[in-house]
């Protein structure tokens, strides 16, 4: 290329598919046009048609275009990956080749149309490129035209009347000229102080949502509206608008207006790209994606606003350019896509739409910044990037604010209204499919969010413990939303909140954020809905890590950082981010908070914190229904307990053993009970029952009984005599009452070593006895039950144990235990019996139990008690 200077570039890859050559031509004609080069655009789309063509149809392979922009014109580079296709040879009669010949025809154009041109070969790509040098120009000439016949010169009037109308800071008419007065029939009294816009006739054209009162608020804006005549009829102008300030400061818009069939009195000479016709496949050069993407998957929202922002850099020869996508409600920008910025920084961080009350303090007009230090914070996104110029411009659809693309340069001064007017044509055309992408891209969220909170809800419902809510809900949230999660709790209105739970996605880090979380104090339970921002762990993180950073470099430590904060680097980066807090609110009270984190410099996007506020929810319910059963549990619980006997008193000269077996989840005490207790000196006494059903009514039942036994003995009344009484009490509890199986029994130890019982079977399973010998048999006989006969007449006999005998007493859990239609039965238990002569008592239960037990595969659906007293040998006292 010589000693030529390249100032700009611009590539694109296009596949070997026939509607790559059109692409290719929209995107030199764009590129070029954006340069303003419209000398040689003609030219340079032919050349690069032709050679695009060799590559992707004739050579069949992808063709890569660059365009180099330089001092003495453009140069374009067509590579192919063909690169043994030598050059075609024509006859010297025939230079363009015959018209029955296509392949190499662009090489011949090249030789004709370029001032340079040439081919290189590379061991895998071949580069056909050309030179097309900027024609001569009068010195002084923005742009010049053909001399035209006079006959299709345009028509005007005897002279060109120029509407000179000048409009205060407020949008009132300042100034009408007499040309005015004369092209729309309003005498300048007529419309002095009245609102412009009171007289024009805006044209509302769909996908732009600029009007005539914010076009007045641009530093200078060129187009076409209409002005309401004096007659009523609308007359089309053509308009220049520029904005200045008088001597005092105060602004306002000198607007130039001629007839629209006059504009090229008035108009800039146009840059933007024109209509293709040789565009194939119904494509035309108004596709965004072919002006100013190139070829990006239309449902790739990422790669397609990362496209975008190189391209626009590259159209306006930046050093970095950013896009910015709006929420739904209008109200904020979140960082999508930006090139050329340090570490892609602040991705999903957020900004105001309406910034401020400067001039252009809104992101739904375009903005021309010449000098970003003499507007600190204009541009927050750029602040310490060391840019200087920047031009934002806003992308819109049907009038609603979508998002907003900028470019930005180092050097002050760099862009003026005309960049921002190419910018805002291409963010024109290209808001619509970015707006496409991003609803693509919004229902797959959804979609997958659905899902989420489906599993998220299932998995929550499945469990009433609260530590295992806890470990769920952090398992859920990382490493899916966060990176990292801490989880407070709230006991009570009075209590401040205590760290549960922590969760980092790198086990190695959960240690050291545990550490620095539970230094700091915890976030404020405040029960508004939504995220909020909590900086204190960054803070912390970050005086961590100053201080750490002190000691390695034997500075000492600062005052106001030693905290004490025991934490590596390592976790100072990994809170180092965004955090934001989500109440965890139930039934109408706070009861924690979930926190979320990201590493240094990245933030949430809006959808996730959506997502993660759904999930707060469904997960504080959860969790207070874990604290509700856990609690309800504890209560039962103590209410169960208190319903057994505390503990078994030792009775002289006699060995007691029980085993107690509640029936049904998380039940200590069902319908069946028993109680050993002493009456007075040398007497105790026991009984075994079985109240009917199970629950808390059969529970109930259950304390009545146990606690009326104990009254009744200790008031000196006989067991007869008892368990009337107890029958009395139970049929007084009307419909709440139950029947009631009860073995009650008096015990006396005697001194020669025997023991003399007396016992009641009230409709209760009997007793056995087993004797030295090895023989069974049953020790009392069958009563009527409790709570079914008001007159009962009941009574007792006696039985005495004589040394190694034992009696063994238990509820019909064990006696009725099923395996089909067979059934352990009295016999079954009095077999197992006959098994236990020379056992403890303890051993005597204990081989009951496991018999039981085994005598079926499902568990027991039914209480169990099982009391054995055996009164031992001589020997073994």
């Amino acid at each position: 290329m010589g000693s030529a200077v390249i100032t700009a570039r611009a590539a694109a890859n296009f596949e070997p598919v026939g509607r790559s050559v059109a692409t290719a031509r929209a995107f030199v004609r764009d590129t070029l046009q954006g340069w303003g080069f419209a000398d040689i655009v003609d030219d340079a789309v032919v050349l690069t048609s032709e050679l695009v063509t060799n590559a992707v149809v004739h050579a069949g392979t992808n063709a890569d275009v660059l365009c180099l922009r330089t001092d003495e014109g453009v140069r374009v580079e067509v590579a192919d990956r063909y690169p043994e296709r030598e050059i075609p040879l024509h006859h010297p009669a025939h230079p363009f080749g015959s018209h029955e010949q296509e392949g190499g025809r662009g090489l011949l154009l090249c030789a004709a149309m370029a001032t340079r041109w040439g081919v290189e070969y590379a061991p895998t790509h071949k580069h056909v490129w050309f030179q097309l040098d900027l024609p001569e120009r009068p010195v002084g000439a923005r742009s010049v035209g053909p001399a035209l016949p006079v006959g299709m010169l345009p028509v005007a009037e005897s002279r060109v009347r120029v509407a000179v109308v000048q409009i205060d800071g407020g949008g009132a008419i300042a100034v009408w000229n007499e040309d005015a007065e004369h092209l729309f029939g309003y005498a300048g009294e007529q419309v002095t102080g009245k609102q412009l816009t009171d007289f024009a006739a805006w044209p509302h054209t769909p996908g732009t949502g600029t009007g005539i009162a914010e076009a007045l608020q641009l530093s200078r804006w060129e187009g076409s509206y209409g002005i309401r005549g004096a007659d009523g009829r609308v007359i089309p102008v053509y308009a220049s608008h520029l904005r200045v300030r008088d001597t005092d400061g105060e602004p306002s818009t000198v607007c130039l207006l001629v007839r629209d069939d006059e504009r090229a009195v008035l108009q800039t000479p146009a840059r933007a790209p024109s209509t293709d016709s040789g565009l194939s496949e119904g494509r035309s050069a108004a596709d965004p994606f072919e002006i100013f993407i190139g070829s990006p998957a239309p449902d790739d929202l990422d790669g397609l606003l990362q496209r975008t922002v190189e391209r626009a850099r590259d159209m306006l020869d930046a050093d970095s350019a950013f896009l910015l996508l709006a929420t739904d409600d209008e109200t904020e920008l979140e960082v999508r896509a930006t090139t050329g910025l340090p570490s892609a920084r602040q991705r999903f961080a957020r900004v105001p739409v309406e910034a401020g009350s400067g001039r252009y303090g809104s992101a739904r007009m375009p903005a021309v910044h010449e000098d970003l230090a003499a507007v600190p914070g204009a541009v927050p996104l750029l602040n310490g990037t060391g840019m200087r110029s920047v031009v934002t411009v806003p992308l819109k659809v049907e009038g609603r604010l979508t998002g907003s693309l900028g470019v930005a340069a180092e050097s002050a001064g760099r862009y003026s209204n005309e960049e921002a007017l190419r910018l805002q044509f291409a963010a024109d055309r290209i808001a619509l499919a970015v707006e496409s992408a991003r609803l693509g891209e919004l229902e797959r969220l959804r979609r997958g969010s659905l899902s989420f909170l489906v599993e998220a809800s299932d998995l929550l419902a499945g469990t009433l413990d609260r530590d295992q809510t806890l470990a769920l809900m952090a398992q859920m949230t990382v490493p899916t939303l966060a990176t990292w999660c801490a989880v407070y709790t709230i006991a009570d209105q009075s209590s401040d909140p205590y760290l549960s739970y922590v969760l980092h996605e790198d086990e190695d880090r959960i240690d050291g954020l545990k550490a620095l979380l539970s230094k700091i104090s915890p976030p404020d339970p405040v029960p508004a809905p939504g995220a909020r921002l909590w900086t204190a762990p960054a803070e912390a993180a970050h005086q961590a890590a100053l201080r750490r950073s002190m000691r390695s470099l034997g500075l000492g430590t600062a005052p106001h950082l030693s905290s004490g904060i025991g934490t590596t680097l390592a976790t100072a980066a990994t809170v180092g981010g965004e955090t934001v807090v989500l109440p965890l609110v139930a039934r109408n009270r706070v009861i924690g908070m979930l926190t979320l984190g990201k590493p240094t410099d990245e933030h949430f996007r809006q959808e996730i914190l959506e997502l993660a506020e759904d999930l707060s929810r469904r997960a504080a319910l959860a969790l207070d229904n874990a604290r509700l059963y856990s609690e309800r549990t504890a209560i039962s619980q103590a209410l169960q307990r208190s319903l057994l006997p505390p503990g078994l008193p030792v009775v002289p000269g006699v060995e007691v053993e029980v085993i107690y077996r509640a029936a049904g989840e998380g039940n200590e005490v069902g319908g069946d009970f028993y109680d050993l207790f002493p009456i007075r000196d040398g007497a105790y006494g026991f009984a075994i029952g079985d109240v009917c059903g199970t629950g808390p009514e059969a529970a109930a039942v259950t304390g009545l009984a146990r606690h009326a036994i104990r009254l009744l003995a200790r008031e000196g009344f006989g067991g007869p005599a008892v368990l009337e009484r107890l029958n009395a009490a139970i049929l007084d509890e009307g419909a709440r009452s139950r029947f009631l199986t009860l073995l009650y029994g008096e015990l006396w130890p005697q001194e020669d070593g025997s023991a003399v019982l007396k016992v009641v079977c009230a409709g209760h399973p009997l007793p056995l006895r087993l004797r030295q010998n090895g023989s069974v048999e049953a020790a009392a006989e069958p009563q009527p039950l409790l709570g079914v006969m008001e007159d009962l007449e009941l009574y007792e006999q006696t039985v005495t144990l004589d040394p190694g005998d034992v009696l063994l007493c238990v509820t019909d859990g064990v006696t009725e235990r099923r395996e089909g239609t067979r059934m352990l039965g009295d016999d079954g238990l009095a077999d197992v019996l006959t098994t236990c002569t020379g056992l403890t008592a303890g051993a005597v239960a204990s081989r009951v139990l496991r018999a039981v037990e085994r005598f079926a595969a499902e568990p027991a659906s039914d209480d169990m008690a099982i009391l054995a007293m055996r009164v031992p040998e001589p020997h073994q006292g």
